[in-house]
């Protein structure tokens, strides 16, 4: 509860660890049947999000997932009506639950998805927060939802994508580098400045 708060409710630059989908204590694709299609709830208001795997076999879905590290969405498998992708690429729902980044992939919009955020349950009969979704402006599509009826409107390639996250994390990995490097250089410096006596202080007399 607390990871899936902390990424899916308060941040917007964060996301659960590499392969935590595959970890002992989740291993996501053994839980999931092979020859269906799996509806992914939001986490935080229960409103359907992506049902996948779609236009492709559950195989070429886990395999992609795998090697990036996290649920690997296309955009057929999109509930697009519920979902927001930011011109940055930040993606999140309806309901404002952060949910990761769209970074395309063979020019093909690829959602890269935090795991904790879409692993929600529909809602129930009753549920108080049916009242707040019932002021989202559109189809809100939770309880009434049917899947196999469902298309996606999602454009193949948005035109939006996370490579400005990219950047800044290669950006900082240079600016660490480039400091790194900086402090070895001024090191060699003070030692070459001891050995040829130009770092000796001279002593100053008394007038």
């Amino acid at each position: 509860y607390e990871t899936s708060d902390r990424i899916c409710c308060h941040n917007h630059r964060y996301a659960e660890y590499a392969g935590y989908l595959a970890s002992p204590e989740v291993d996501l694709f053994s839980r999931l049947d092979p020859g269906a299609e799996t509806v992914w709830y939001d986490s935080v208001c229960g409103i359907p999000l992506f049902v996948a795997p779609r236009g492709r076999t559950f195989d070429e879905f886990r395999e992609e997932s795998l090697r990036h590290g996290w649920p690997s969405f296309r955009p057929e498998e999109l509930v697009s009506e519920n979902v927001i992708i930011h011109p940055g690429g930040r993606m999140e729902s309806k309901c404002l639950t952060h949910l990761g980044h769209n970074l395309p992939e063979g020019g093909v919009d690829r959602y890269c998805i935090d795991l904790v955020c879409v692993a929600g349950s529909p809602l129930t009969a009753g549920d108080p927060r049916e009242k707040i979704l019932s002021r989202l402006e559109g189809p809100a599509l939770h309880g009434e939802f049917d899947p196999g009826s469902y298309r996606s409107s999602a454009e193949s390639f948005s035109g939006t994508n996370g490579d400005g996250v990219v950047g800044a994390v290669l950006g900082m990995v240079a600016a660490v580098v480039i400091v790194g490097l900086a402090g070895v250089g001024a090191y060699h410096y003070r030692r070459e400045e001891r050995s040829d006596g130009r770092g000796d202080h001279q002593p100053v007399e008394d007038v």
